[in-house]
């Protein structure tokens, strides 16, 4: 059990030292958001090719909770989509896939804003 936190924390720790140093140490500014894309679609394509389902194998929820598996989510169910439904399945497979975790994202986003005052 110990064994299993400790990968999951150094993977997910490592993913987010590697956004903040490509935020701090890069010559032009690199803002969260260019993370958050760079992330995500670094986690389709590792999963599109096959290497990122064996580090989710290794490190569990320290691959799986960065953005990261949230590419290798809408990657995997595009993929699923196209086996299934065809070309179409593509578009529709990484939304069906993602669905659980985008409405739970809206819904404690929505609940955050009700409980807590903006700043501005």
């Amino acid at each position: 059990m110990d064994v299993i936190l400790l990968k999951a924390f150094l993977v997910g720790g490592l993913l987010c030292v590697v956004a903040q140093l490509l935020m701090d140490l890069t010559s032009y500014k690199i803002t969260p958001a260019h993370v958050l894309v760079g992330f995500v679609t670094g986690g389709a394509i590792l999963s599109a090719l096959g290497l990122y389902q064996p580090l989710i194998n290794w490190a569990g929820a320290g691959a799986t909770v960065p953005l990261t598996g949230f590419g290798h989510l809408l990657a995997q169910g595009a993929i699923s989509g196209v086996q299934q439904k065809g070309i179409l399945g593509a578009f529709t497979g990484g939304v069906t896939a993602a669905a659980a975790g985008i409405a739970a994202a809206v819904v404690f986003g929505y609940l955050a804003a009700l409980a807590f005052r903006p700043k501005g």
